[in-house]
């Protein structure tokens, strides 16, 4: 996890589109939100909001092993550091993978 959150980056996550659709609800958490196409959502606050956009990318190959690979653009706008902060380390809980 980070300890500070730009208004604007870019990830590249290793999920398919549907575990993404189906992780995305709890990430987001208490927050207002919506789907704006196949593609983005908004989630709402008061005082701002973040602008999700996903596209998928080429399976990531390792010898037998093929992980799903999805590219996202977070767009944060009118929250504080602290904001994008809080909501960023629920939704990296929420989205962490299992490891060793």
């Amino acid at each position: 996890m980070q300890s500070v959150y730009a208004e604007a980056f870019e990830r590249e996550m290793a999920i398919s589109v549907s575990e993404w659709l189906d992780r995305l609800p709890q990430a987001i958490g208490p927050w207002p939100w919506e789907r704006l196409s196949d593609s983005a959502a908004v989630v709402h606050w008061p005082d701002g909001r973040l602008r999700l956009c996903w596209q998928p990318l080429p399976d990531r190959v390792m010898g037998s092993i093929r992980l799903p690979r999805l590219a996202v653009a977070f767009r944060f706008e009118g929250l504080s550091a602290e904001q994008r902060t809080q909501f960023m380390r629920r939704f990296d809980l929420v989205l962490q993978r299992g490891g060793g």
